[in-house]
């Protein structure tokens, strides 16, 4: 994620053992990140296309909650 600024909107991911991961709205889309990454991954057009990779990103976790915060 080279030269993208988050703008500040984020929404959290819970799954039924809590929180899982966050999306983060950026200058130009969205980037996601996982409890246990190191870095933000990848660059989505749009919040759907984020939470979809969050969402694969975590495959055996069946519902998602996203929060904003």
């Amino acid at each position: 994620m080279d030269n993208t600024t988050l703008t500040g909107q984020t929404w959290v991911a819970f799954g039924p053992t809590g929180a899982i991961g966050s999306v983060h709205r950026t200058d130009g889309g969205y980037t996601f990140k996982l409890l246990d990454d190191a870095e933000f991954r990848g660059s989505f057009d749009t919040l759907e296309a984020a939470k979809g990779a969050l969402r694969a990103a975590k495959p055996g976790v069946e519902v998602l909650e996203f929060r904003e915060h």
